[in-house]
C-alpha cells in the first residue's frame, strides 16, 4: 500500500483532498497541519518524512495573505520559499516525489493571452516573489517534482472571496468590486480531483509522473465584478447592488495582476485531465454552502 503525505490539510485545498480521500481505499493518506508539522523546521520535516515510506508528498501549505506579505516578507519567504528547499532536500534523499501548489502571482499580469508554463515570470508582489522562489528552490533540490500554479482559489471551507461576498451581500446595500482584473476562479475541490488523478496515474506507472510546471484553474474567464454578480445571481442575493470600479479606486498594499488567465493545455494533455467551467463549479460549491448561509 502506497503512503501519501498531504501537508497543510487545514487549508482550502488540503481540506478538499482529505474529504475526497475518504473514498480512495488503495492508498494510505496522512494529513498534517501547522500544529503537526512546521515546514520551516528542518528537523520536523526530516522526522515526519522518515516516519514511513512516502511515495508522494503534496505540499498545500503556504503563506497566502497577499497584502500582509508586503510587510511580513520574512515569514512569507520562510514558508513559501525556504521551506521548499527543506522539503526538496529531504524528499530527494528519500527518493520521494513532490507535488507543490503555486500561484498565478508569479506573472506580472501584463499579458493579453492565457499564460503558458514557459512564459516569462515577473512577480510584482512579495507573495508572488516568495512563491516563485519556492518553485525554483524545489526544482533545484528535488527535480522529481511537479509544481501546479493555480488562481483565485475558493471552496466551502476556510476564508475566501466567495464566502466574503456571500457575507457582505447579505449585510450591505451596495458593494464596489473591481472589473479590470481578469482571471479564472478555481474551485479547490476540482484542483483536489486533479491532484488525486495525478497521484493515481503516477503510482500505477512511475513513468506517468512527469516533473515540471503545470497550470490549473477552472475553464473560462471573468473579472472579480463578474464573479460577484454570478455569485449573487446563483444565490438569489437581490438586496445588494454591485458596482464595477477600477483597481486604482481600490488600492491594496500588494499589487494584483490585471490579467492572470492560465492556459491549461499542458496539464490536460499530459495527465488526461478534464476541467469544468468556473460557473458550473461555482454552482456545485454553493450547493454545499447555501444551506448553512
Amino acid at each position: 500500500m502506497h503512503n501519501i503525505l498531504i501537508i497543510g490539510s487545514d487549508g482550502q485545498l488540503g481540506h478538499e483532498i482529505e474529504k475526497l480521500s475518504k473514498n480512495i481505499a488503495q492508498f494510505n493518506f496522512y494529513f498534517t497541519t501547522i500544529n503537526d508539522l512546521d515546514i520551516t523546521n528542518n528537523n520536523q520535516v526530516k522526522t515526519e518524512l522518515q516516519k514511513r515510506d512516502y511515495s508522494i508528498v503534496v505540499n498545500c501549505a503556504a503563506y497566502t495573505d497577499v497584502n500582509k506579505a508586503e510587510s511580513d516578507t520574512n515569514i512569507a519567504y520562510k514558508v513559501n520559499a525556504e521551506a521548499l528547499k527543506i522539503i526538496g532536500e529531504t524528499t530527494k534523499k528519500l527518493n520521494t516525489r513532490v507535488i507543490h501548489v503555486s500561484t498565478d502571482y508569479v506573472f506580472d499580469g501584463k499579458s493579453y493571452l492565457p499564460y503558458v508554463e514557459t512564459d516569462n515570470v515577473n512577480p510584482q508582489s512579495a507573495y508572488g516573489k516568495t512563491k516563485l522562489e519556492g518553485e525554483k528552490l524545489l526544482f533545484k533540490t528535488n527535480p522529481n517534482s511537479i509544481v501546479i500554479r493555480t488562481s483565485w482559489l475558493y471552496s466551502s471551507f476556510g476564508n475566501n472571496f466567495l464566502k466574503t461576498m456571500l457575507k457582505l451581500g447579505n449585510e450591505k446595500d451596495t458593494l464596489n468590486i473591481v472589473f479590470d482584473q481578469i482571471g479564472t476562479p478555481t474551485f479547490a475541490g476540482d484542483l483536489a480531483v486533479c491532484i488525486l488523478q495525478i497521484i493515481k496515474k503516477s503510482i500505477e506507472s512511475t513513468d506517468k509522473f512527469i516533473p515540471g510546471i503545470y497550470h490549473y484553474s477552472n475553464e473560462g474567464v471573468c473579472s472579480w465584478y463578474d464573479f460577484t454578480q454570478t455569485i449573487f445571481n446563483i444565490s438569489n442575493i437581490t438586496n445588494c447592488k454591485v458596482y464595477p470600479i477600477e483597481s486604482k479606486d481600490y488600492p491594496t498594499p500588494a499589487p494584483r495582476p490585471h490579467y492572470s488567465v492560465l492556459n491549461k493545455a499542458k496539464i490536460k494533455s499530459t495527465f488526461n485531465i478534464e476541467i469544468p467551467h468556473w460557473e458550473k463549479s461555482l454552482k456545485k460549491c454553493l450547493l454545499e454552502l447555501l444551506p448553512y448561509k
